[in-house]
Formats: C-alpha cells, sequence, structure tokens
C-alpha cells in the first residue's frame, strides 16, 4: 500500500514548493499540477505533489494516517475513521458502471 500524504504549501519557488504536515516542512515538486496556490492542500507521494485536494479530503486523509498510527502503537483506532463506519464500502467514481 502506499501512502500520500496531505500536505498544505507554504510557499512556492518555481516548479517546487514548500510544503507541511504536522509541522514537518519538506520541499516537494509540482511538476504535474498547474501553479497551486500558497495555502492549497495538495497530495504528496515521494516528494512530488500528485492533485490537489480540498479541506475536507485533506482532514479525512490526515484522521487516516492517525488512525493508522494508533493502531500500530495497539490503540483504539475506529474514532479515527467515522466517515466509514455503518456504511457500505463505495467504489471511486471513476470505477463505477452508472
Amino acid at each position: 500500500m502506499c501512502l500520500g500524504l496531505p500536505m498544505t504549501i507554504v510557499e512556492t519557488e518555481g516548479v517546487s514548493a514548500l510544503c507541511e504536515f504536522r509541522g514537518e516542512q519538506r520541499r516537494v515538486s509540482m511538476l504535474l499540477l498547474s501553479n497551486p496556490p500558497v495555502g492549497a492542500f495538495v497530495l504528496v507521494y515521494i516528494d512530488t505533489a500528485i492533485r490537489l485536494l480540498d479541506e475536507d479530503e485533506a482532514r479525512l486523509i490526515a484522521s487516516a494516517i492517525a488512525g493508522l498510527e494508533a493502531a500500530l502503537e495497539g490503540e483504539e483506532s475506529g474514532r479515527f475513521f467515522a466517515d466509514l463506519i455503518d456504511r457500505e464500502p463505495q467504489l471511486p467514481e471513476h470505477l463505477r458502471l452508472d
């Protein structure tokens, strides 16, 4: 499984940006995106921003990461996945046959 981090753009410089997640900052390539503004949320994988996120999606991904960390520590993790409890799994829109 691959995990992307929901990072916030702190500053931009050419084709890269300084991004932050939970107090950690790193320089990230923006080559796959079209000049997102400072303050935008991006999904980062291997120091490359792969897509823009809205605030709700960034929050859900951050919560899921916290849940995985809790599970690895042997703690109860269900509270981090409140959006998934009591509902059927759903395919992403691009995989649906509607």
